[in-house]
């Protein structure tokens, strides 16, 4: 099974929106309809980013919410142990624990709306950069 690392920006908007992309690819990671990887820093990151004020006041979520949604993504996902790590690698040194993410865990893909960061370091290793939406028309 191909394995893929989502990148924080997409669990924002799937808690912004139910009705995009975002939120049907958090619905299909808590379905275990593919392996999601995750590492410790970046579940960190989930967690500092969704309970956000601006992001739980525009997703009207509580932090109890947020941290029910990571509880549930804790136990489907593939735990990644970060044997190598690759920093700097990325223009905003908040994205490297995800490239760290895919890399150490052989993702095939990384989900992200920030595609212009991510390809350049990505495709070195192998990995492929996509938008949540061009994520779904390829799957179905």
């Amino acid at each position: 099974m191909r394995a893929y690392v989502l990148d924080t920006d997409v669990l924002v908007a799937a808690f912004r929106s139910d009705l995009g992309a975002s939120r049907r690819l958090l619905e299909m990671a808590l379905a275990r309809e593919f392996e999601l990887l995750l590492s410790v820093p970046l579940m960190f990151e989930y967690e500092a980013v969704l309970t956000r004020p601006e992001h739980l006041s525009a997703s009207g979520a509580s932090t109890e919410d947020v941290g029910d949604v990571l509880d549930g993504l804790a136990m489907v996902g593939k735990h990644v142990r970060l044997a190598f790590r690759w920093r700097p690698t990325l223009p905003d040194p908040n994205d490297d624990m995800v490239l760290e993410t895919a890399v150490n865990g052989q993702a095939h893909t990384i989900v992200t709306f920030n595609e212009r960061d991510f390809n350049p370091a990505a495709a070195r290793f192998g990995c492929r950069v996509m938008r949540p939406g061009e994520f779904l028309r390829l799957w179905t």
